[in-house]
């Protein structure tokens, strides 16, 4: 694919696993309000772990966990806050800060991820290692996420859905 190919690219997934098996759906998602992506994951029913996981215009990405008493949240590129209010929203919810950049020096600055970096420790990719996938420069945001979920164990099945 051509980085023209990438202007754009929007999915959101709801992802659950069950007896051993990995269930990935497409689910719409407007990135308007952090609550729609917790609400999606809330709806499914799931015996084991389930999360969403979004791509927002290819710039960022975002996992939203619920847990019992409310929700873990990271987003890949925490400075998309200071001039996106969905990516501003999810940050809040993470009870993060939104960096103090001028809009206008967001080209200059290297973004980073932030929120809960433990996020899918219990199954398997410790922190660390989801700061690596964050910190490569060299990939998309949805290539970020395709890595990540072939670590976890369902990457086909996510490339799957999101070429579907």
């Amino acid at each position: 694919m051509s980085d023209d190919d990438f202007d754009g690219y929007s999915f959101a997934v709801t992802v659950a696993v069950g007896a051993g098996t990995w269930n990935v759906r497409s689910y719409n998602d407007p990135f308007n309000n952090p609550q729609d992506s917790l609400n999606a994951v809330r709806t499914l029913r799931s015996e084991g772990a389930a999360f969403a996981l979004l791509c927002v215009d290819d710039d960022y990405f975002v996992v939203v966990r619920p847990v019992p008493g409310g929700a873990r949240w990271f987003i890949s590129d925490a400075t998309m806050a200071v001039d996106d209010d969905f990516a501003a929203g999810i940050l809040e919810e993470a009870g993060c800060e939104i960096p103090d950049i001028d809009p206008a020096d967001l080209d200059d600055v290297d973004g980073y991820g932030d929120g809960d970096f433990d996020i899918f420790e219990d199954l398997g990719v410790n922190e660390y290692q989801l700061a690596a996938y964050v910190d490569n420069d060299e990939d998309y945001p949805s290539d970020m996420l395709l890595r990540i979920a072939g670590e976890l164990g369902f990457g086909d099945e996510l490339e799957e859905e999101i070429n579907s």
